[in-house]
């Protein structure tokens, strides 16, 4: 855990040294531009984050494991961590790219929604009710929120938008800037690994302490 947190770490700074250093400034925008590396790496990794809480989910209603549930659970964390992130740095690229902070483009609106969607899965986790109904009720609502991630990342491409296409048709970038994004994408996501080992470590700490104290206590 050490060695991946250390790794982590490097490969941020590594990463920083990139955006900031290495790739080109962009001539219409400008030094804001860089801002789209953090932006995209945090919206790839908060979607990925949500299709792990789709499919923990689905394994816990169907194995009715608890892990599955705590995995879900630090998913869903993550991912609106992420998500707060690409919202923050979306507006500021907005007011520096189409001089409005906000939007309704079909991109910008589902993501909106999604963000909703999962705060709203992290109140119910916090909710005072018997631990297994809280767990169903949970993973139904992660599989459902999760019909809204795929239009997220589609949305840009199925209707028109002034959002731009990062990869793909109408997407196009110089190799430094596709060289800094692909690295940015990894360091976030060992950042995320991360960040996934320890919450679900201290998770595991946590109900160990309770199911102790219930113990303790009969």
């Amino acid at each position: 855990m050490i060695i991946l947190c250390v790794a982590t770490f490097l490969s941020l700074v590594f990463s920083m040294y990139l955006i900031f250093i290495y790739a080109p400034v962009e001539q219409t925008m400008g030094i804001v531009q860089k801002i789209f590396y953090l932006h995209v790496s945090f919206a790839w990794w908060g979607l990925f984050s949500f299709f792990l809480v789709f499919l923990f989910g689905l394994l816990y209603l169907w194995k009715r494991n608890f892990r599955f549930h705590i995995m879900a659970n630090v998913s869903a964390e993550i991912g609106v961590l992420y998500s707060t992130f690409v919202l923050i740095t979306g507006v500021i690229w907005a007011k520096a790219s189409w001089n409005t902070y906000w939007t309704w483009s079909p991109r910008l609106t589902t993501t909106l929604i999604m963000w909703f969607m999962y705060v709203v899965y992290l109140v119910v986790l916090n909710l005072d009710m018997q631990e297994e109904k809280r767990a169903v009720v949970c993973s139904v609502l992660g599989i459902v929120a999760f019909v809204d991630v795929p239009l997220v990342f589609f949305s840009a491409r199925m209707w028109r938008s002034i959002h731009p296409v990062v990869f793909g048709k109408g997407g196009g970038m110089p190799p430094e800037m596709i060289y800094t994004m692909l690295f940015s994408l990894f360091s976030f996501g060992l950042f995320y690994l991360c960040i996934f080992l320890l919450r679900l470590r201290q998770y595991n700490l946590q109900r160990e302490i309770s199911t102790m104290s219930k113990e303790m206590m009969k």
